[in-house]
């Protein structure tokens, strides 16, 4: 039986006064690491406010855990089961590290010590250690990004909304980031979505993908899914004599192009079909070719497409908007 979505939208909308953010959102997606992508100004951080309840929106609804941030009680509850990391720069001034996760921690409902319990936990976490007791002030762009992050993580939600958490980070920092990220999806058991417009940061971390564009859905589904190969090409890893091989394809006459010694890149017949890690529909031939050339396949694989072209490809051709 299928999980439980963790959000759902229905016919969502929002504008501000004439200018339509978002047009009928229709929308259910599943537990785990979801990425959120999108040029400029898609809508993506109108809807994390609207899932918030910081927006009403003009039309339609949305339930996040199962909750309607439309309703006040809901909000509150929403307070305690979610985590919200912002774009911007979100912290108090004056105080160090310890005192504001404490402080977003008895927000929403810890007490005094289980609040500084957890802001120690969750700094620690994150990698702030003896910065803890400096005044964020004096925080670089990298270490507010994790206090933003230990902020987020501070009543141990079920649920985590993170806008753009790689922003401003330099290549090992990000990197760092996206570590505490993919560890919260998959080792903690966190549902995550990521709202960035840094595609591999949501192909490393994220398992499932919705691609917004001017407001309206133009794409959602699980990246393995939309990388997959068409079956046109395949990468082919062989054994024993390669040469005998190759000129055996070349009888054949099937594309092919050679890169190390032992591995090929083969051109399947059009309607060979789908092609999966380790399995080709219709590479059945090749097996023959290399048995009958005194070599052996060692490996099939199909090639993918990387989350970008799906990407561009999306947005080139307009996605699903009428």
């Amino acid at each position: 039986m299928p999980a439980a979505p963790v959000l759902e939208l229905r016919d969502l909308s929002k504008s501000y006064g004439r200018v339509p953010a978002l047009s009928g959102l229709t929308l259910s997606l599943p537990p785990g690491a979801v990425g959120l992508l999108g040029p400029n100004g898609a809508g993506k951080t109108t809807l994390l406010k609207l899932l918030l309840g910081l927006l009403r929106p003009s039309s339609g609804s949305a339930t996040i855990a199962g909750l309607d941030p439309r309703r006040r009680a809901d909000r509150l509850e929403l307070r305690r089961r979610v985590g919200y990391m912002p774009e911007g720069d979100c912290l108090l001034p004056g105080m160090n590290a310890v005192e504001v996760v404490a402080t977003l921690g008895r927000l929403t409902g810890l007490s005094a010590s289980d609040a500084m319990k957890r802001a120690h936990e969750t700094l620690d976490y994150v990698g702030v250690h003896e910065a803890r007791y400096r005044e964020v002030d004096q925080y670089s762009t990298g270490m507010k990004q994790r206090l933003k992050l230990a902020q987020a993580l501070a009543h141990d939600p079920e649920l985590l909304l993170l806008d753009e958490p790689t922003n401003g980070l330099d290549p090992r920092g990000r990197r760092e980031m996206l570590a505490l990220i993919h560890d919260l999806g998959h080792a903690q058991g966190k549902h995550v979505l990521l709202c960035s417009h840094l595609l591999p940061d949501v192909e490393r971390t994220c398992g499932h993908v919705v691609v917004l564009d001017r407001g309206r859905v133009a794409e959602s589904g699980r990246i393995a899914d939309m990388t997959v190969s068409d079956g046109a090409w395949v990468d082919v890893d062989v054994g024993g004599d390669a040469d005998a091989f190759a000129a055996a394809l070349a009888d054949a006459g099937v594309d092919h192009e050679r890169g190390a010694p032992l591995r090929f890149r083969v051109r399947l017949p059009a309607d060979g079909g789908a092609v999966a890690d380790g399995c080709a529909a219709d590479a059945d031939p090749l097996f023959e070719l290399a048995r009958a050339s005194g070599a052996w396949i060692a490996g099939v694989r199909g090639e993918r497409s990387t989350l970008e072209d799906v990407f561009l490809r999306t947005l080139e051709s307009g996605g699903d908007r009428p």
